[in-house]
């Protein structure tokens, strides 16, 4: 019988001591599960709540999103507006460079001035190789000036609309003169000098001319210039004035 009681003393205490083994396990469980972290909080019921958190990281996440979306697309779009077309093709007329000009307006002023001097031979002299002489400036000078005219259109070159001083003042002292003495004036102005003048400035141009369509103008004038001068030299009323071939 003491047996007994002692056997059930023992299982009293092993069942006391499974009892309090038991709660400490569920308090250890409660605590750690009632721990928070970065991830979440707990709610009432001590499970974790990670609404809150993920909702807060899906959110950023999408602004993110639209943030580099946006950027992309601004960038696209302003690349598209200023940098994707591609650069204007310069004009046709685009502005010659003051040597391109002064070459231009050069050829102009001589071909003017031998138009108007031809003109004024032709209805003053009376000598027959001086008005041939004079028909061929007037031809040839004014068909170079039609071109030299078109070329300073396209370049947006203006040109000179009259003689400069120096051809006015020519032009003036031949309107006086008549006979042997206009002949031999003209002759050795119209004839020689001015186209000495004009083969001069030619090769001077020709050195700073950059365009190749004014140097294209160039190089067809000096031919005819060289040959208009080797023409006046060899006539001789540019040397006596004389009427032969009246």
């Amino acid at each position: 019988m003491q047996k007994n009681k002692t056997l059930k003393g023992l299982l009293a205490v092993s069942a006391v001591a499974a009892m309090f083994s038991t709660f400490g396990v569920q308090a250890q469980t409660a605590t750690s599960s009632t721990t928070p972290n970065h991830a979440g909080k707990v709610s009432k019921d001590g499970a974790m709540d990670n609404t809150n958190s993920t909702g807060m990281e899906n959110r950023s996440a999408q602004a993110g999103s639209a943030g580099m979306s946006g950027a992309t697309g601004a960038s696209g779009s302003g690349q598209s507006a200023s940098g994707a077309a591609p650069a204007a093709a310069p004009a046709a007329g685009a502005k010659l460079s003051a040597g391109d000009q002064k070459a231009i307006k050069d050829m102009a002023m001589a071909d003017m001035a031998e138009v108007e001097t031809g003109k004024l031979a032709l209805s003053k002299s009376q000598n027959a190789e001086v008005k041939a002489f004079a028909q061929q400036m007037v031809d040839d000078h004014g068909a170079a000036l039609q071109k030299v005219q078109a070329v300073a259109q396209q370049k947006g070159v203006t040109l000179p609309t009259e003689l400069d001083a120096k051809h006015k003042a020519m032009s003036a002292k031949l309107e006086k003169m008549t006979g042997d003495a206009f002949d031999k004036a003209y002759m050795a102005n119209g004839g020689v000098k001015d186209h000495k003048d004009t083969l001069a400035k030619l090769n001077a141009d020709a050195k700073k001319i950059k365009d190749p369509d004014v140097k294209a103008l160039a190089d067809q004038h000096k031919p005819v210039v060289e040959q208009h001068l080797k023409a006046a030299q060899q006539m001789p009323a540019a040397k006596s004035g004389t009427t032969a071939g009246k």
